[in-house]
């Protein structure tokens, strides 16, 4: 991509990954301006390791136990981390040139330890610029000492994955916004949205009353007058308990949210997330009904 600078930044950047060559070369290309490339892999099968390396990665392999750390607050505690701020991201992301200027810019300073970076989706062969999926801000840049996933227990009979995928970054310190948005292609085709949804969904209904308590040392509060995130979770709990849940998901999206100003994508995106809370919700209820069902036997 042109307008990249040719002198590597003080930077380390972590990338999780498991079977992720469809995407990976192309993340790394985006992350080149870093001094410090690592790829945290899950004995991956599919090349992945091959790549990362011819693009100067470091590759470290994680073999999880089934319990805490998952493979990003492995990796945060565990590796000897050459620079002081780390960026984390998934293989199906990409850094743009004005974004390296600003995490380049944003490193320098000494009165922030964090930065939240904003999303832009790709769906459907255009972006998401509405919805409530845009803007979406992740805390991804930050001192690696200064930040830590919380921690969020499905339980022994759910496979949530060695990895965080839904958990947010827990910062001891000051976090600003950067303006411009990497790229996410995480959803290219319905059917990936409808597979990593489902999954999400199970998940979800797993963890619920964990994410929406009010307060613990180690999950993102919710709080409607705290950050975008805190806010969001704060909504959710706020929802909990409405009727017709996937009508009104669809409303605020389509509506509330603009989805309409996206089109047809913006229309087939705001049906797929009020599906999503049909079976989000129709899930949390039916794992409700079991663990009654085993505490009554």
């Amino acid at each position: 991509m042109s307008g990249r600078s040719n002198v590597r930044a003080p930077l380390s950047v972590l990338i999780p990954v498991k079977n992720g060559a469809a995407n990976l070369s192309e993340c790394l290309a985006t992350v080149a301006f870093a001094d410090e490339l690592v790829v945290v892999d899950s004995a991956s099968t599919d090349g992945t390791q091959e790549i990362a390396t011819a693009a100067r990665a470091r590759v470290v392999q994680f073999t999880w136990n089934g319990k805490f750390p998952r493979k990003k607050n492995w990796s945060l505690e565990n590796i000897p981390w050459r620079h002081e701020w780390v960026l984390i991201i998934d293989a199906d992301e990409r850094i743009t040139p004005e974004l390296e200027r600003e995490i380049i810019s944003a490193i320098r300073r000494s009165d922030v330890d964090g930065f939240y970076l904003n999303r832009r989706f790709w769906f459907l062969d255009g972006w998401i610029n509405h919805c409530g999926y845009f803007p979406s801000w992740n805390l991804r840049l930050f001192r690696h000492r200064k930040g830590r996933y919380e921690r969020v227990e499905a339980g022994s009979e759910f496979d949530s994955g060695d990895n965080e995928v839904h958990e947010h970054v827990l910062l001891d310190g000051r976090a600003e916004y950067l303006s411009t948005p990497m790229e996410h292609y995480a959803f290219p085709d319905i059917t990936t949205f409808i597979e990593k949804h489902n999954r999400y969904a199970t998940w979800e209904a797993a963890v619920r009353a964990q994410l929406c308590r009010r307060s613990d040392e180690e999950t993102l509060r919710p709080n409607a007058f705290g950050t975008a995130l805190q806010r969001k979770r704060w909504l959710k709990r706020l929802a909990r308990r409405a009727p017709f849940r996937p009508t009104l998901r669809f409303l605020y999206h389509f509506v509330w949210r603009q989805g309409f100003r996206d089109g047809y994508r913006g229309w087939i995106l705001c049906r797929l997330l009020a599906w999503y809370e049909l079976i989000s919700a129709a899930k949390a209820r039916e794992l409700a009904i079991c663990r009654v069902r085993r505490e009554s036997c």
